[in-house]
Parts: C-alpha cells; sequence; structure tokens
C-alpha cells in the first residue's frame, strides 16, 4: 500500500491515485471490500494495526465512490483534547472560547457531500463519542458557543482504529450503540507479517518513489536481502517498509543492496532494543522512550514528537513523558527543555506542541518546595 499521511490538525485530503500494492490473496480480500464499500454511502470503519494502511484504504473508498468530487477531510481524533476536537469537528461561534475571533466551520460543515475520515476513532472520550452519535444520527450541526443555528450536512464518515472496539465496550469505554453505527461495513486489514507476499512488490514501489524524490539511481536488492526482509516479522509493518526503503535509497543509490546493507533488526529477525543500563528493558514504551532521552542524550523532537505525528506514540505516552520530566525539574519547564535535550529556543514551540495536543499538564503539581519559583 502506499504510505499514510502524517497526523495533525484536520487536513483537506488531495486526490493521489492511491492504489493497493502487493499480491497476497489477503491484500485482494480487502480490494474487493474497497469496491463494495465505493458502491455505496454506507458508513466504514477500517481496522488493523498502527503502519498497515488504513488511510490509504480511506482514501480509495471516496475516490472510487459517488462523493469523489467534493472534499474528502481527515483528522486523527487521538492526537487532540476534547475541547480542540470539538471544534474542529463541529465549528466554533466568535467568541466562545479564548482565541475564537471568528466564526469557523467544522469539518463536517466543510466537507458536506464528502466524506469524512476520523482516523483512531477508538481513542474518543465517552463525551465526543456522544457527540458524534449524535450527528450520525441526525445529520444537525451545532457549533460550539451557538445554541441558536444549527445546520445540516450530508457527510460520508469512515472512521477507522488500531484498537479492539469490543474489547473498549466491555470495559465501558466505548459506545456499544456508536459502534453499530460505524461499524456498517467493516474492512480489516491484516498486518504486513500475514502477507508476506507483499513484502517484495511494495518494497519496488517504494525505491521508485524515493529515488525519484531524492534524485538517484534507483537501487536494486540482491537475493540475500530480498529474503531476508521477506522473512522479518514487521512490527512496523508497511510504515516500517517505507522507512527502511528510504533509508536504503539514500544509502546504495544505483548500488545492488546486500543483506549486510539491511537494519540489524531485519538481519537478525528481531526488533533491536538498544542496549543501555537495566531500565530499558522494561515493558512500557515510555520508559524506553524516557531512557533514549534521559540516558542517550537524544532530543525529545526524535524519540517523542516524530513518532506521535506518525501516529506511532499516544497522546498517553507522550504525557508520560512530560510528567516525568516535571517530577525531575520540580515543575520547570524551561528546565524540562533542556533535560529533554533541546536548544533553549525551543521553549515556545515546546509548550505550544504540549498544549495543542492536550499533553500540557499546570506545573504546581509538582513544586516540591512552597515559594519555590517555577517556570
Amino acid at each position: 500500500m502506499l504510505p499514510v499521511d502524517a497526523p495533525g490538525d484536520a487536513l483537506p485530503s488531495q486526490p493521489r491515485g492511491s492504489t493497493l500494492i502487493g499480491r497476497s490473496q489477503a491484500l485482494k480480500v480487502v480490494q474487493q471490500e474497497v469496491e463494495y464499500a465505493a458502491r455505496s454511502d454506507a458508513k466504514v470503519l477500517i481496522t488493523g494495526a498502527s503502519g498497515v494502511g488504513k488511510e490509504v484504504v480511506a482514501h480509495l473508498i471516496h475516490q472510487r465512490s459517488r462523493r469523489r468530487h467534493a472534499p474528502m477531510l481527515t483528522i486523527n481524533c487521538a492526537a487532540m483534547p476534547d475541547t480542540l476536537l470539538e471544534s474542529e469537528l463541529f465549528g466554533h461561534a466568535r467568541g466562545s472560547f479564548t482565541d475564537a475571533y471568528r466564526d469557523k466551520r467544522g469539518l463536517f460543515e466543510a466537507a458536506n457531500s464528502g466524506t469524512v475520515f476520523m482516523d483512531e476513532v477508538g481513542e474518543m472520550s465517552l463525551r465526543m463519542q456522544a457527540l458524534l452519535l449524535r450527528f450520525l444520527e441526525t445529520g444537525e450541526i451545532q457549533r460550539v458557543g451557538d445554541e441558536r443555528n444549527r445546520v445540516n450536512a450530508n457527510v460520508r464518515v469512515v472512521a477507522a482504529t488500531n484498537r479492539r472496539l469490543p474489547e473498549r465496550i466491555a470495559a465501558g469505554e466505548f459506545r456499544e450503540d456508536l459502534y453499530y453505527r460505524l461499524n456498517v461495513i467493516h474492512i480489516t486489514i491484516p498486518p504486513l507479517r500475514e502477507r508476506k507476499d507483499d513484502v517484495t512488490p511494495l518494497l519496488d514501489h517504494f525505491l521508485r518513489l524515493f529515488a525519484a524524490e531524492h534524485g538517484v539511481p534507483l537501487p536494486q536488492c540482491s537475493p540475500d536481502a530480498v529474503a531476508a526482509l521477506e522473512a522479518y516479522d514487521w512490527p512496523g509493518n508497511v510504515r516500517e517498509l517505507r522507512n527502511i526503503a528510504e533509508r536504503l535509497t539514500c544509502r546504495c543509490p544505483g548500488g545492488l543492496i546486500h543483506a549486510d546493507d539491511l537494519p540489524l533488526e531485519v538481519r537478525t529477525g528481531s526488533a533491536v532494543v538498544e542496549s543501555a543500563p537495566a531500565r530499558v528493558a522494561s515493558p512500557a514504551p515510555a520508559q524506553a522512550l524516557l531512557d533514549r532521552i534521559l540516558l542517550k542524550g537524544e532530543s525529545f523532537w526524535d524519540v517523542a514528537y516524530e513518532p506521535f505525528m506518525a501516529r506511532d506514540l499516544t497522546r498517553e505516552d507522550v504525557r508520560h513523558l512530560v510528567r516525568v520530566g516535571l517530577e525531575q525539574t520540580r515543575g520547570n519547564y524551561k528546565a524540562l527543555v533542556q533535560l529533554f535535550n533541546m536548544d533553549p529556543q525551543d521553549y515556545k514551540r515546546f509548550l505550544n506542541f504540549l498544549r495543542k495536543y492536550g499533553c500540557h499538564m499546570p506545573f504546581q503539581r509538582f513544586r516540591m518546595a512552597p515559594g519555590r519559583e517555577i517556570e
């Protein structure tokens, strides 16, 4: 499959001529489901592990549907706190909150007659789930801060999640009625380890893509390299393969890629945990990230920001990093910037990122002594 877009605010999705790349039987089943979904306006729920290409499938459904001439807008539900997510989806009225200097249309209104792709829908709070359910039932939009005026929108909703929603329902974390509203057409994308026949076609596609992008000659893969790549389990799925293909394109431009050129985890057939003091062995992913920052001197931007924007980390992962950092700096955000190996000039950028994605925490709770001056 083609790579998925990076997350962020709601973004207009431009037609990209997406296609499914591979030759496995599992991919043929997905392709058939896409064709069925494209023939109707029914809601679609796409499930699968992170990095398998759920957004690509959503694009295909939109591009092949009768709504293809209208907008397709995308939002990552896991990347925003409730207040911002509600405003992005439903819009807001001028003066409804700080910085609301003008009326703003939400996604559902802006995508009228088109499609809204809601990624990581399983991460929504119960409150936001209730608001979404109401819209799905009535098609009625009420902007934040506007009690009087309501508009209707004709929008197709395509949702995606890497969560097992029935388990979330059993735990009381996801509404059962919303699940059945979204789960009209259900498309499951298998992980790459279950469709090894797709590895070589995907690799060829990405090598050509990055050779053109970087303006270098196309490299070729030796049989031993292909064998190693096909034997690997791909815990990061298509996204991981894409990243490795770009690395190989830059490392071996126009040359022959041998098994020795592949990353260590591919050559050994298992994910690699870099050696460090015993704390790295912690099963919690956030702890391993902390060790990379605090013990290895890597920057927060590389360790946390980029994976978060690529949807490989959740908001809770980032909040855990910030919480531990503030405990060590006694609530001093400027000291936290230094602790996390960032340039002092990144202070405002760091705070803006934390506030925008709901990862900022009040510093007062981390004060160790009354009267201490904390930024």
